[in-house]
């Protein structure tokens, strides 16, 4: 099982042995693989352990019909062949070959992630490990849940298990958009988010290196209708007054009403304590902490409403936390319930919150764009704007219940009575300058 590269290399050979002198306590050994180019061999293990007396070493395979003895053969089948592809690629790429670079990018040592599932799996076990430190929990879902539909749609409709990035064209997202919208039936919110992880995981690529350019940079999804995520006044102001027996649930609402004023995530709150707190010479209270999901620093003043929530739960407080907090699965569940109270039929998430300080808090309050992206610690100036443009549909709003409400107090006169009024103010000033005369 030999290759000869005459115009590089005089020798390049596979060959696959058993460790004979390393038997393991069940009399299996482990099988081997050894990769020479010219005088130079590299050698591992190829993660599989057999029986020792059942490998025929000259044509390195396992004899018999069992079925372990056809895993293993096809097992030294498909590596000899990924040896090859791994060869041929990194002498096209590089001009030139070692045993150690193959056997470094067989074992994934030193070797970029040259495909898109195999990239999107080394980000989700990077971002699993980082969950609930330095990144939301609840995305690890989405994202190993774009995973699934990304290979889905690779297998069904390219007939492979995955695909190489260089290979990616606009089609594929164009396919992949197609797939989602119409075979799986998703709504367009779903798409956008999913289309939106699939192109992260390109920027990654070319991050990396991988790609020189985004193969998706000219493809336009279709956006779907932007809802409004804030709450109106109306719906604010009966959900802080209306009254609620219930200790659990007056806990929920503030700590959404806190969230209300200070614009922090229900994460960011959790991780609140009293070193992120600071007094001016002034007398004002701040907030200084790092979003957890971005790592960018908050600067955010307390106002009166705050600052007594924090003096309501003082007496309850654990260590240097500001506030005893709970799962945000208990905190999205009682808001449902408090939301039936106050007689709010809109769902009422805790996200919500951060949109109610972006609208209602600072922005209609005449707060600067770029203030309002300092506080909520925005990286991109562009996500504020986001904010802005709500304000302007709440505008819109506003200004059409005015109109209903005092359309019919107003009206322009008719013309006759219009003439008629022109001409009785003439008659009325002709006789005034006779008079005077």
């Amino acid at each position: 099982m030999s290759t000869n590269n005459t115009t590089t290399y005089s020798t390049f050979a596979v060959l696959f042995y058993i460790n004979r002198q390393k038997v393991k306590k069940n009399g299996l050994c482990s099988l081997m693989c050894r990769i020479s180019i010219n005088a130079e061999i590299a050698q591992f293990s190829a993660g599989i352990d057999l029986d020792p007396a059942l490998w025929d070493a000259k044509v390195y395979r396992m004899t018999g019909r069992s079925r372990h003895a056809g895993e293993v053969n096809h097992h030294i089948k498909q590596l000899t062949e990924k040896i090859h592809q791994f060869h041929k690629e990194i002498l096209d790429e590089q001009g030139y070959i070692t045993a150690e670079l193959i056997k470094n990018a067989v074992t994934g040592i030193g070797r970029k992630k040259e495909n898109l599932l195999e990239l999107f799996r080394q980000h989700n076990e990077e971002y699993s490990k980082k969950a609930g430190i330095n990144r939301a929990e609840k995305y690890i879902v989405i994202y190993k849940t774009v995973y699934k539909h990304v290979e889905r749609f690779i297998l069904t409709h390219y007939g492979v298990e995955d695909i190489p990035l260089r290979k990616l064209e606009l089609s594929f997202i164009e396919k992949f958009d197609t797939y989602l919208r119409v075979e799986l039936g998703f709504a367009a919110h779903t798409i956008s988010t999913y289309t939106i992880i699939l192109r992260k995981m390109v920027r990654l690529a070319i991050g990396q290196g991988i790609l020189r350019k985004n193969p998706f940079a000219t493809f336009i999804p279709e956006q779907p209708p932007r809802k409004r995520r804030h709450m109106t006044q109306e719906e604010l102001d009966k959900f802080m007054c209306t009254p609620i027996a219930s200790k659990a649930l007056c806990h929920t609402r503030d700590m959404f009403v806190f969230s209300t004023f200070t614009g922090l995530a229900y994460v960011d709150l959790c991780n609140l304590s009293l070193q992120h707190i600071y007094k001016e010479r002034n007398g004002s209270m701040w907030i200084r902490i790092k979003r957890q999901k971005t790592g960018s620093e908050c600067n955010i003043q307390l106002l009166d409403i705050p600052i007594q929530i924090i003096g309501k739960y003082k007496p309850e407080q654990k260590g240097d936390k500001i506030f005893d907090t709970r799962s945000i699965t208990t905190v999205e569940v009682n808001l449902k319930k408090i939301a039936k109270l106050c007689g709010i039929e809109k769902q009422i998430t805790y996200h919500m919150s951060r949109y109610n300080f972006a609208t209602l808090i600072t922005l209609s309050q005449g707060v600067p764009l770029e203030t309002v992206s300092r506080m909520m610690g925005h990286k991109c100036f562009r996500t504020t704007q986001i904010y802005a443009s709500l304000i302007r549909q709440k505008i819109n709003e506003d200004m059409k219940r005015l109109s209903e409400r005092i359309g019919r107090q107003y009206k322009l006169p008719d013309n006759e009575t219009r003439d008629n009024d022109i001409k009785y103010q003439k008659t009325k000033a002709n006789r005034i300058w006779k008079e005077e005369q």
